[in-house]
């Protein structure tokens, strides 16, 4: 089995897809007093835990949202939003891998909602995202359950790998910032997708493969 690693935001889609996510839920009345008094409340009790990643890992803007109608609007805005935008020479390659018969997995700290809906787009099967805390069918505002960035998306890779029965040795990744860096040095086959500065130079000092340059418009296959 031969094994690829995706990254979402900035790798297979050209920016944040839960900053676009979140302005189709405040254009279309999903953000009240309710969500952004508790996105300013876990903002107080988490900074002295989280520091500088509160900001990513604050999802409290869900809070009280239903978990169902959450994912059908992930639906909808990745059909409407993403697709539009997904980066064309990293999809190429997914689509490759797909064709090879190697196993896809989407890794990525965005909401779990948009990757199981990015990956049906795609025709992934296996897919690791942040999760977040619900209870009676709507969303809490603490901590996520699992949140795939920086070294905790290396753990997760490192156990996906060990479900599959692959080594990370033998797999490949692409990433497109600093905080995939612990993730690409495990892997075999590292690919640096649109780097931010530290990743390139990185990329560069170790001769991996790097994907730059200007995206144009991409259609998925029927």
């Amino acid at each position: 089995m031969t094994l690829a690693i995706f990254d979402i935001d900035g790798t297979l889609v050209e920016g944040s897809t839960e900053r676009r996510f979140w302005r189709y839920l405040l254009k279309r009345g999903h953000q009240g007093p309710r969500q952004v008094l508790a996105y300013l409340a876990f903002w107080a009790r988490y900074l002295p835990v989280f520091g500088r990643l509160t900001a990513k890992k604050n999802k409290a803007y869900l809070y009280k949202l239903r978990t169902a109608r959450v994912q059908e609007l992930a639906e909808r805005f990745v059909a409407e939003e993403i697709l539009p935008r997904l980066y064309a020479p990293a999809v190429q390659r997914l689509q490759s891998h797909l064709q090879h018969g190697h196993t896809v997995v989407l890794l990525s700290g965005t909401l779990e909602p948009i990757a199981k809906a990015l990956a049906k787009a795609l025709s992934v099967e296996h897919v690791r995202a942040t999760v977040c805390r619900e209870r009676d069918g709507r969303y809490l505002a603490g901590a996520p359950l699992v949140h795939p960035f920086g070294a905790e998306k290396l753990t997760i890779a490192t156990q996906v790998a060990a479900e599959l029965g692959v080594s990370l040795r033998e797999a490949t990744a692409y990433g497109d910032s600093r905080h995939d860096l612990s993730l690409l040095q495990a892997v075999g086959y590292p690919v640096a997708v649109m780097p931010d500065a530290p990743l390139l130079e990185t990329a560069r000092d170790n001769r991996w493969h790097i994907i730059r340059g200007r995206n144009v418009p991409y259609v998925l296959p029927q």
